[in-house]
């Protein structure tokens, strides 16, 4: 399984680093636009770097948005023409709803958001996942998963995930 990341801050970081440890069959791809970030997480995870987001996009089972929200539409306006209906997109972006990163992309998509929190940088996290009508059962085990193996995760309706 491909698990790939565009932005490669600190939830990045804390997110891959779970999932290395836990998911033994995961192969990482991580775009970041600071190549210093980019070639650190390569380095510590043996993640394989790319310069842009689209080629993660392209190669992705798994995509994470790990962002800033003020760069996430210039990130979707770049990505969208390359990503597969068949891929799985986990948010992490504060403050965008599932509609907000739907009508971004402009067709339908696979969607988890998600609302990790600072203790998951050391496994201890406790996250919070709501899913668009397009994710099947099975996406949804693969998430919670990922932030499983972060601390624990659970399911939750969108109108209680900035609470």
């Amino acid at each position: 399984m491909k698990i790939g990341f565009i932005g490669a801050g600190n939830m990045g970081s804390a997110i891959i680093g779970g999932i290395i440890e836990k998911i033994k069959d995961a192969k990482i791809i991580v775009s970041d636009k600071n190549e210093a970030a980019r070639n650190a997480i390569c380095q510590k995870f043996g993640a394989v770097g790319f310069d842009n987001n689209f080629d993660v996009a392209k190669a992705s089972d798994i995509l994470f948005l790990a962002v800033k929200p003020n760069v996430l539409d210039a990130v979707i306006s770049e990505i969208k023409d390359f990503v597969s209906a068949d891929t799985l997109i986990i948010s992490i972006v504060a403050g965008k709803s599932i509609e907000y990163i739907e009508n971004a992309f402009g067709k339908d998509i696979k969607l988890i958001r998600v609302m990790p929190n600072t203790p998951a940088l050391v496994g201890e996290g406790m996250s919070a996942l709501c899913k668009n009508k397009n994710v099947s059962d099975e996406d949804l085990e693969s998430a919670l998963e990922i932030f499983n193996s972060l601390g624990r995760a659970e399911v939750v309706t969108e109108n209680i995930m900035d609470a």
